[in-house]
């Protein structure tokens, strides 16, 4: 097997992620996943599509991330590595990762700022005198 390359995206974040044959190592923007992610949490979500499939001892997989914050970064990663799990092996790890949902792409952005108001949605305070 050779390389697989696919794409994630959350929000503004947007991970390019390679997949291929290891021992499990994660390698996210030329650092160790422990030191880019301190947070439990989000090294956790990074690998919960090797989690589901039981495959986090087999493949090495380097990250490219760009753009967003934190939270949005980790879920990029997490759905570019549940595509390229599904590209390696479509019978064997499909039906699992999209019963969990990690192979549906979050498309929530952030609503643009309106003219003549402080946000997307607020609107200044009223005076009626």
């Amino acid at each position: 097997m050779e390389i697989v390359n696919t794409v994630g995206r959350r929000k503004a974040a947007v991970a390019r992620v390679f997949v291929k044959p290891g021992n499990g190592q994660i390698t996210i923007n030329h650092k160790e996943l422990d030191v880019y992610f301190p947070m439990e949490i989000l090294r956790y979500q990074v690998k919960q599509p090797l989690l589901a499939t039981g495959t986090e001892a087999n493949f090495d997989i380097t990250v490219n991330l760009t753009g967003g914050g934190i939270k949005g970064q980790a879920e990029a990663a997490r759905l570019g590595i549940a595509r390229a799990l599904c590209e390696i092996d479509t019978e064997a790890y499909r039906a699992v990762l999209k019963k969990n949902g990690f192979l549906t792409r979050d498309s929530r952005e952030v609503e643009r700022k309106k003219p003549g108001q402080p946000g997307a949605r607020r609107k200044f305070q009223f005076s009626k005198r």
